[in-house]
């Protein structure tokens, strides 16, 4: 019997939570285009979705979005994107294994001893 009772409220609780999901509303929304080409936009949903960038269209942008996971870990991602491309950064982000010792030393010995050119005689 409890076993019965504890999968129905966990069912119960799964299906008001993505009820609650598809019935975000949106509780701000900000739209600014102007001439001289720049932009800036923003919005809020009821859901905790946060979202704003502004920037000059084709040129560069930056902004910044933060939500809840699945598993409710709060996300922040900013980002900037211009000539260098595109750039988020984020804690929920992978990152790269470190550089393994013998690299660095490889790279440390390239710096100290430049390649020089030989010149050959004619």
């Amino acid at each position: 019997m409890f076993k019965t009772a504890l999968i129905i409220s966990l069912f119960l609780v799964a299906a008001t939570r993505a009820a609650d999901e598809s019935q975000a509303q949106t509780i701000r929304y900000r739209n600014e285009i102007q001439p001289d080409g720049s932009y800036s936009w923003e919005y809020g949903t009821s859901n905790g979705i946060d979202a704003q960038e502004s920037g000059v269209g084709g040129v560069q942008a930056a902004g910044s979005v933060s939500y809840a996971a699945p598993d409710g870990t709060p996300i922040q991602l900013q980002y900037t994107a211009d000539e260098n491309g595109y750039r988020p950064t984020g804690a929920h982000l992978p990152t790269p294994p470190p550089i393994p010792d013998y690299i660095l030393r490889a790279l440390a010995y390239i710096e100290a001893h430049p390649f020089e050119r030989i010149q050959l005689k004619k």
